[in-house]
Order: C-alpha cells, then sequence, then structure tokens
C-alpha cells in the first residue's frame, strides 16, 4: 500500500517536533522518528483501526499521546491528521470536520 502524507497532517508533524525540540533538544527529531515509524506501519496493518467521525481511521502512536488519522483510498492510505490526544474531543472533531 503506498502512503500519502497531505499538507495538513505534515503541518501538525511539524508543530509536533517545536514543541518537542522547546521540551528538550533532540526530542522534536525523536518524535518525528516515532510518528513516521508509526505511519510506515500503516503499509501492513491500515484499515484495522477504529473508525471515527464516522470516515477517519485513528491510529494511537507508540511513543507519543498523538494519533493518526487517515482514510484509504483504493491502494492509498491518506494522512489527513496527526494530532495530540491530549486536546479536548471538540477541538479534535473541530480539525477533522
Amino acid at each position: 500500500m503506498k502512503i500519502q502524507i497531505l499538507n495538513s497532517a505534515k503541518e501538525d508533524l511539524r508543530d509536533g517536533y517545536f514543541f518537542y525540540e522547546r521540551q528538550t533538544e533532540g526530542l522534536g527529531a525523536y518524535f518525528l522518528d516515532s510518528l513516521y515509524s508509526d505511519i510506515d506501519s500503516l503499509r501492513l496493518y491500515a484499515g484495522i483501526h477504529q473508525i471515527l467521525y464516522t470516515k477517519y481511521h485513528r491510529m494511537l502512536s507508540i511513543r507519543f499521546p498523538f494519533a493518526v488519522y487517515y482514510q484509504i483510498a483504493e491502494d492509498i492510505v491518506k494522512i489527513y491528521a496527526v494530532l495530540d490526544c491530549r486536546k479536548s474531543p471538540a477541538w479534535i472533531r473541530k480539525k477533522l470536520i
């Protein structure tokens, strides 16, 4: 399966990188490595995750409190958002809808 990371998700990853890099130098790079590893796992496991908001699969990150929201169209996994799970459900819904 091919993976396509949309611009909105790239912005989310960039924001997460800067957040963690401000906490500790190098943590932002570790964040990106971890999230890209999680995203890469979708080549094998896309479609097994819970569906939220009637159209997005949600994969929880292994090491960080983030979730990857994606859809599958034909043979392409489209990543729409990578959001911090510590945000309110209303904020997350607003970002996705």
